[in-house]
């Protein structure tokens, strides 16, 4: 239950606080255009705080519904102005005005992320280093000759330093279909060049792990069976085991490292297991029985405990990504980029037919990558921020009635034919947008629970 309300309470401060700097742009333009804003909400319904502030006695109001926002403007469309404030009043404003006012709530989606970005690079990136552990066989990676404990260097130019920017720069050639330079540097430390080709693999994009497809599989060095940190109440710490207890054996099978043990209790849910230890000079035998745990693979044992890392095996395989604050910002800008392409070209994909249209999310998937990415850390959460900061200033682009976007697109046709589209028109494109709208979010509402449900 406390794991539903934290993930519960993320997902509200990541929504509200993403809300709440795009409505700032609006209403910062606004009121820099000379706009008169009658109210800025974060959230929808009845508020549950209001408050007046400046000399236009804008109301600021946090609202019951934390799953969007609005700035409300002085507009003669929605009600009467008075004669002297209608040079204040928004569809009074000249035409590139009010495109200023439109544009500002994507534009500053796209600057909180690069100033999310920014801070990610300079405070470091913790990850895994680009070490290849296995190539599966008949893959693209096999094809193209990477070897075991290859480290990747750079693709298509852009050096690599961990694994997430591995990944980025490979679904980023997938999505285009493309083949790929990728050097390497060897177990034996020599630098090689090669070219994998992924115009000719079916199915890359659907649901799975991307890296199997590819071939990779992440290098990990033997971990020490060695217990670590217990959660109290779980089998481990019931059955008597203490953090640095070694394990020697498990129903007489001689266990080697901790992926091995991990293996053995997850094939055996409400299985005894008898277990021989080594606790200092001491040998230790004990009874523990792996609770049953649902999981989207099956039912596995689970026994409530960790591995106690060794620090120097530690340091052979994570790395933290660091930039000065004048290279961040480079760093950030193209990071920012890349997801503002990627965004655009899965959007694409699906739109033509080539990528499941399982991959869209809707509040629940939301929630709980804003719960994991919270729990894990500061880092993580930040860029779940500015994952879901771009694909909102993205989406509020799309030239759909009742987005920025198709705001954007009646101003535009303004421009050109000379004067504003009929009041009936607008109607009838308000119907459209909602239309899609609707359906787009009952698809990713379903997927969310087909996956929940999974």
């Amino acid at each position: 239950m406390s794991s539903f309300f934290f993930t519960l309470a993320s997902f509200i401060v990541a929504i509200s606080l993403l809300v709440t700097v795009h409505e700032f742009g609006h209403y910062w333009v606004a009121r820099k255009v000379g706009v008169k804003v009658l109210r800025f909400s974060i959230g929808f319904g009845k508020p549950f705080y209001l408050r007046r502030f400046g000399e236009d006695r804008t109301e600021f109001a946090i609202a019951s519904i934390p799953l969007g926002g609005y700035v409300k403007m002085l507009d003669e469309r929605e009600g009467p102005v008075a004669a002297q404030e209608r040079d204040r009043a928004f569809n009074r404003k000249p035409v590139g005005s009010r495109i200023a006012v439109v544009i500002a709530g994507p534009a500053f989606n796209f600057i909180f992320a690069l100033v999310i970005y920014w801070i990610m690079f300079v405070s470091g990136i913790p990850g895994i280093k680009p070490i290849i552990g296995e190539v599966l066989p008949d893959t693209p990676a096999a094809i193209a000759e990477f070897e075991p404990l290859d480290r990747i260097h750079a693709i298509d130019g852009r050096e690599i330093r961990s694994w997430n920017e591995a990944l980025m720069a490979l679904l980023d050639n997938a999505l285009a279909n493309d083949s790929m330079d990728i050097q390497v540097v060897g177990g034996d430390g020599i630098v090689r060049d090669r070219v994998m080709d992924l115009t000719q693999v079916e199915g890359l994009l659907d649901e799975g792990n991307l890296l199997d497809k590819i071939g990779f599989k992440v290098w990990v060095p033997k971990v020490a069976p060695v217990f670590g940190e217990l959660s109290p109440g779980e089998p481990a710490a019931e059955a008597g085991i203490k953090p640095g207890d070694r394990i020697i054996s498990a129903d007489g099978e001689k266990i080697e490292d901790w992926a091995q043990w991990v293996k053995f209790v997850q094939a055996r849910p409400e299985q005894d297991i008898a277990l021989l230890l080594i606790r200092g000079s001491e040998h230790i035998e004990l009874k523990l029985r792996p609770t049953r745990m649902e999981t989207k693979q099956g039912e596995i044992g689970r026994i409530g405990a960790y591995n106690q890392p060794d620090p120097d095996q530690t340091d052979d395989y994570r790395t933290v990504v660091h930039y000065g604050p004048l290279e961040a910002v480079g760093a950030s800008v193209r990071k920012s980029w890349d997801m503002i392409e990627l965004t655009l070209r899965s959007m694409w994909k699906m739109l033509l037919g080539e990528l499941s249209i399982k991959n869209l999310s809707g509040p629940i998937t939301i929630a709980e990558v804003a719960g994991k990415t919270a729990s894990i850390g500061l880092v993580a959460f930040l860029s779940f921020l500015g994952l879901v900061s771009i694909s909102l200033g993205v989406i509020n682009l799309l030239p759909i009635p009742v987005l920025d976007g198709g705001h954007l697109l009646y101003y535009l046709i303004e421009l050109l034919k000379g004067s504003p589209l009929s009041e009936n028109a607008e109607a009838f494109g308000q119907r459209i947008g909602i239309a899609l709208i609707l359906a787009f979010m009952s698809l990713a509402i379903v997927n969310d629970l087909m996956r929940l449900f999974e």
